[in-house]
């Protein structure tokens, strides 16, 4: 079905369905352009021989550095949080191995590709 197609079934559903459903046929139609946009993304990568090596190299540093970030600020922001709540430490512990799990995890990639 065409974007044009898919546009005429929204305006047919929303008018069908009456405005009590018009944010569920907005959003999903905006799904399906998401995912039609997606497709047609993944297929030009695909067809570039930059898009291939992309696929295949994995995150670079500057995005490991993203995460290592991100992790520690929320990390510290979360310990802040529940120390100041009274929460405790039996939470800390699992928190912290969950963020360096996701940071091995992800760093884990480096040099495949």
């Amino acid at each position: 079905m065409s974007t044009g197609d898919e546009l005429k079934a929204a305006m047919s559903a929303r008018r069908d369905l009456g405005p009590d459903f018009e944010d569920a046929v907005v959003e999903s139609f905006l799904d399906k352009m998401g995912q039609e946009i997606d497709r047609r993304v993944d297929e030009r990568l695909a067809a570039s021989p930059q898009g291939r090596q992309a696929a295949r190299s994995g995150p670079n540093d500057a995005q490991r550095l993203a995460l290592a970030i991100v992790s520690l600020s929320l990390g510290t922001v979360i310990t802040l949080v529940l120390v100041l709540a009274g929460a405790g430490g039996s939470y800390l512990i699992p928190i912290w191995l969950g963020i360096i799990i996701v940071n091995a995890i992800f760093n884990g990639s480096r040099g495949k590709g």
